[in-house]
């Protein structure tokens, strides 16, 4: 038996926009994260952000994650492990992003970063991780990145 009728509450894939593969890095050094603002005039234009962005087609995540910081940032950074996977999709514009979300390290003698193509950057403690100003695709890995800060908050103290 074949059934030609899609459930109600599933998009209908063939008119739906692709989903955007995004690679972001979380760079934890001193018992604070780096995040990002994005820029004015970009969707969830004044939201914080772990630093990346699109990765492109046939490039490796890992790399796309390296370009992005070199490009947002002036940093040099090698990427590592996946840290968490998310995805979300933003209704009223249609995008679906798929994230993953990477353990990154500074390279020996990288700068310090600047904000070249992003609005405004920090490093973070895990108390100024609030949901409300990041957005809804990067909320459930916050509290992973809390609890990284607190191990290395816990190795550093120990």
């Amino acid at each position: 038996m074949t059934h030609n009728k899609v459930p109600p509450d599933v998009p209908d894939v063939a008119q739906a926009r692709p989903t955007v593969l995004v690679a972001a890095a979380i760079v934890i050094e001193g018992g604070r994260v780096l995040v990002t603002q994005r820029k004015a005039g970009t969707h969830l234009a004044g939201l914080w952000e772990f630093p990346g962005g699109k990765v492109r087609p046939g490039e490796d995540p890992r790399a796309a994650v390296a370009r992005e910081l070199r490009e947002e940032l002036g940093v040099a950074v090698s990427a590592g492990e996946i840290v968490d996977v998310t995805f979300h999709r933003y209704e009223p514009e249609d995008k679906a992003v798929l994230l993953l979300f990477f353990e990154a390290r500074r390279d020996g003698g990288s700068p310090e970063p600047r904000a070249i193509d992003v609005a405004a950057w920090a490093w973070a403690t895990g108390a100024e991780l609030d949901e409300a100003r990041f957005p809804a695709a990067d909320v459930p890995v916050l509290a992973k990145v809390k609890k990284l800060l607190q191990i290395q908050d816990d190795g550093v103290s120990s």
